[in-house]
């Protein structure tokens, strides 16, 4: 009868020892995998409310995702003597494929704060959405309300971090500042910000595939001391020629504006309405 041996007694081979614990190591699934490189710590730049949704790929930053978005919009916003005027189509398209005729493109940010969506939709929206939240954390934190400058800093930090995504995203964040402007500067201020995280400032922009016909119009009648009246009518205007040229917008019309009373929406009129009433003042 053969004794009985424990596994323990026998030496181990080379290339197959038994392996070590030590405390805080990985476990060899998770080495593999290189699940210890997922989470980050937080940049300092980046909001608390945005950080914890940081799950990066080991890849990132060395093959960027694309994506062949299929998008197309007119988004026009202008600064002007005593405001801010924003205008949209509300066509969601896919390609050649209409999603929707009623997508509002204009969303509130907080009282005296609105933005703009082009590109994707859903990119939009959901940043728009943390960036409305980051807004009203800031005013609880402070005190007073968050200006335009550091609210589209925040938006533009996003995107920087989130540049190889994937997403697609050329939005504009307009609001009126209700710090004292002891300086003579203008109050109100109007901001593009895109995909990459570029931010740029100016008194007029028109994004997506309609702008070049809507610029069309803002080239030749735009001027910053117009009447808010006036520039409502231009904005207009401008987004009804975008849709009757570019197949890829359309729908309802919508324009909003920006003063010291807040923001307000002033018409929402559909493309065929307003292709009656310009046809009727041309004749």
């Amino acid at each position: 009868m053969l004794p009985s041996v424990s596994a323990r007694n026998f030496p181990s081979l080379p290339g197959h020892e038994s392996p070590k614990k030590t405390e805080g190591a990985y476990r060899p699934a998770e080495k593999a995998c290189g699940t210890e490189s997922l989470v980050e710590s937080r940049p300092q730049w980046l909001p608390s409310s945005v950080a914890h949704r940081i799950v990066r790929s080991p890849t990132q930053n060395t093959r960027p995702i694309k994506f062949d978005h299929k998008k197309g919009t007119t988004t026009l916003g202008m600064v002007v003597r005593d405001g801010i005027v924003l205008a949209v189509d509300s066509r969601a398209s896919s390609g050649q494929y209409i999603a929707s005729q009623t997508v509002m493109k204009l969303l509130h940010i907080n009282e005296n704060m609105l933005g703009t969506m082009a590109g994707g939709a859903a990119d939009c929206q959901f940043w728009f959405r943390v960036l409305s939240q980051e807004c009203r954390l800031w005013e609880l934190r402070k005190g007073h309300k968050i200006t335009v400058k550091a609210a589209s800093k925040i938006l533009a930090n996003i995107m920087f971090h989130y540049r190889n995504h994937g997403m697609s995203m050329g939005s504009m964040v307009a609001g009126y500042d209700e710090s004292d402007q002891s300086d003579g500067s203008s109050p109100f201020h109007l901001y593009y910000i895109d995909d990459q995280g570029d931010r740029i400032t100016n008194n007029m922009f028109c994004v997506g595939s309609g702008s070049v016909y809507a610029y069309g119009v803002l080239d030749t009648e735009y001027r910053h001391d117009l009447s808010i009246d006036e520039a409502v009518a231009v904005a207009r205007r401008s987004v009804y020629h975008a849709t009757h040229r570019d197949c890829f917008s359309g729908g309802i019309v919508t324009v909003y504006t920006i003063t010291k009373a807040g923001c307000t929406k002033i018409s929402r009129d559909d493309q065929t309405d307003l292709h009656q009433r310009y046809l009727s003042q041309s004749n």
